[in-house]
Formats: C-alpha cells, sequence, structure tokens
C-alpha cells in the first residue's frame, strides 16, 4: 500500500463512520434527552433550536480515531513504505500521532464533563472557568511532555537561511522555556479559540474541514505520512459530520466535539514542526477569539471613561461588535447562518492556502 491509498483510506472510513454513525447517535441522545440549552447570552432567534441534541461529536471522535487505527494497522501489515524507503509508522511519527490524539481525547473528555454537568445535571453552564481550564493545562502539558521527552521540540523558521532553518528548542534554557511558555499557550488558546467558533450551525465543523484538509497537503509536501493519516481522517470525519450539523441542524457537537477539533488541529501543526502556522491557516480561529477579547476590553475601558449609564442607573460600557464571537455580528447585521458559514469557510480556505505556500517555499523548496 503507498501514501495515497492510505490517505484515501482514512479520508474515507472517518467519513463513512461519522456519517454512518448519525444514524444511531442522535436518536440515541434524543432519548437520553442530551438537549441543549440555549442560553440568553446569545442572539434571540438562536431559542428555536433550544432541545436539538448535543455531544453530537462523539460522532467524528470515534470516526477519527478508528480511522486512523484501521488505517494504520492495515499499513502497518501491509508493510507500506514512502517512496523515498522511510516506515511510514516510524517511531518518532507515531508519537506525533499518538500523542495528538491523547490531545484530542484528552481535550474531548474535558468537554464532555462540561456537556454532562450543564446538559444532563442541568447545572447551570457545566464545570467552572477555573475547572475546566485546569483540566485543559493537565492535558496539554501531557501532550507537550510527550514531545520533550521524545525530542520533538525542534521546529521550522520559515524563510530562514538554510542553517538556521531548524530550530531546536530542547537544547538551552530560554528555548526549553519558549517551548513550555509557547506550547501552553497554543495548546490552550487553540482549544478555547475552536470552541468560540462553535456558535451556529456548520461553522465549525466546515472551518475545521477546510484546515484539516491545508494540514493535509503540508503533511504531503513534508513526506510526513503518518500525519497524514491524521489529517486525513479528521478531515472525513468532520465532513461527514456536517451532513448533520449543516442548517439546520439536527445535532449539535458540543465542547465535547469543539474541544477535540481544537486539541486535534492543534496535534497537526505542532507534528508538522511549525505550530505558530496556526495562526494563519486558522484565521477564523483567531479572529473569534479575538473579537471577544477586543469586546471585553473595550466595554470595560469605556465603562471607566464615558461612564454611561442603562436605565436603571448602573455603569455600562461601549461595544466595538454588535455581538460576540464575531459570527454573531454578523448574524445581527442580517447575514443568515449559510452565508456565515460560506464566507468563514473561503477565508480559512484563504489562509490555509497561504500556510502552505509558506511552507512549501519558505521551508520545503529552500531545504532541496
Amino acid at each position: 500500500m503507498n501514501e495515497w491509498i492510505a490517505i484515501a483510506m482514512a479520508l474515507v472510513i472517518g467519513f463513512a463512520i461519522s456519517a454512518i454513525s448519525g444514524y444511531w447517535i442522535i436518536p440515541f441522545l434524543h432519548k437520553l434527552k442530551y438537549g441543549q440549552t440555549i442560553l440568553d447570552i446569545g442572539p434571540s432567534w438562536h431559542k428555536k433550536k433550544q432541545g436539538t441534541p448535543t455531544m453530537g461529536g462523539i460522532m467524528f471522535i470515534i470516526a477519527t480515531v478508528l480511522s486512523i487505527i484501521i488505517t494504520a494497522a492495515v499499513f502497518s501489515l501491509t508493510k507500506g513504505e514512502l517512496a523515498d524507503g522511510v516506515n511510514m509508522l516510524g517511531s518518532n511519527s507515531k508519537v506525533l500521532i499518538w500523542a495528538g490524539v491523547f490531545l484530542a481525547v484528552g481535550q474531548a473528555l474535558v468537554g464532555f464533563a462540561d456537556d454532562y454537568i450543564s446538559v444532563v445535571k442541568k447545572r447551570n453552564e457545566g464545570l467552572t472557568p477555573k475547572q475546566k481550564t485546569l483540566g485543559q493545562l493537565v492535558v496539554g502539558i501531557g501532550y507537550l511532555l510527550a514531545l520533550y521527552l521524545s525530542k520533538n521540540t525542534w521546529f521550522y523558521l520559515p524563510f530562514a537561511s538554510k542553517e538556521h532553518m531548524v530550530v531546536e528548542l530542547g537544547n538551552s534554557v530560554i528555548g526549553g522555556i519558549v517551548f513550555w511558555l509557547g506550547g501552553i499557550f497554543l495548546v490552550y488558546g487553540f482549544s478555547n479559540a475552536v470552541n468560540l467558533t462553535d456558535g451556529i450551525d456548520g461553522l465549525c465543523g466546515s472551518v475545521t474541514t477546510v484546515v484539516a484538509v491545508g494540514m493535509l497537503v503540508i503533511s504531503v509536501l513534508h513526506k510526513f505520512a503518518g500525519v497524514s493519516i491524521f489529517a486525513a481522517a479528521l478531515a472525513g470525519a468532520c465532513a461527514g459530520y456536517l451532513i448533520w450539523n449543516h442548517y439546520p441542524a439536527k445535532v449539535f457537537m458540543g465542547d465535547t466535539g469543539s474541544l477535540f477539533l481544537g486539541g486535534a488541529v492543534m496535534a497537526l501543526a505542532f507534528a508538522l514542526h511549525c505550530p505558530y502556522i496556526i495562526l494563519i491557516m486558522g484565521i477564523v480561529y483567531v479572529c473569534e477569539t479575538g473579537s471577544v477579547m477586543m469586546q471585553v476590553s473595550y466595554y470595560k475601558l469605556t465603562k471607566k471613561i464615558y461612564k454611561d449609564k442603562d436605565e436603571n442607573g448602573n455603569l455600562v460600557g461601549r461595544r466595538i461588535f454588535k455581538m460576540t464571537p464575531i459570527h454573531h455580528h454578523f448574524e445581527m447585521s442580517g447575514w443568515n447562518e449559510n452565508k456565515i458559514v460560506t464566507v468563514f469557510s473561503i477565508v480559512t480556505l484563504i489562509g490555509s492556502v497561504i500556510g502552505v505556500l509558506i511552507m512549501y517555499f519558505g521551508v520545503f523548496a529552500r531545504l532541496q
């Protein structure tokens, strides 16, 4: 079996399991009454979505993990090799794949706890912010420790000279600080950024599908076939899930799904040894988080400066956006959900193409 067959297999298996599992998982969630509670902080018309089953992310989580396992097993049994003779599932590649799976599933478990407490136990908004942050940090640190112990602490610096293009952060105190602090920032930050993107039907799944395909292209250029299995499995699973999640959604992914996707895309970025490329390829995630940070900061600042008051005499601040995350701003401006998903997916596609071009011309072409 060659690399392209393995990629196609992972893609098809991920898509099929995710799509077909909806026929059983969605009725099961309905039966358990795992319906989404629509909070008042969102657009008022989202109230009609009240009761739509959540935790549907289980569909693409199972699909992604099973696709990786099945494809890797078949490839190993057929003794697959790349064109250059490098074993597709060598020890280094295995660490990157399975540590990445650990990160994604670990984040999903934190999200599941949050969903379970919120939806099943009916306890307000689930885990407290401190509990959720602690869980995410424990998983993230465990993932980074796996990379550190396996000496996967080196990264590409695009467009640098050939001698300085590969930066090893594990051989010095300063490098170690950069690796750990930067890694924690990216892993924790992007898990929550992807979570914020999950606000309207089909948005998070569509954007993540595009990002995963972009990562797949880079992994092929990189000749990291093991990583390409992960990327293909994730892309296929997300696409299969969209059959059920496109507008009007029959199921929501919940924090279970969105935190899994955040962990998965970040694991792929680290596996390609260029984690900061996610800032470009995941530009929608960045904008979603940035809009919230800008809104909150501006509100607090103007509350102190202008001292505006509401009808009850309470001090209030001013806003930059009509509502955040930014996809709600466009909703409040009259865009329908399908238009937002389409535009945001196109923006993600542009970012992903730029990311691929940076990696190709800034790294791979210069190393040849």
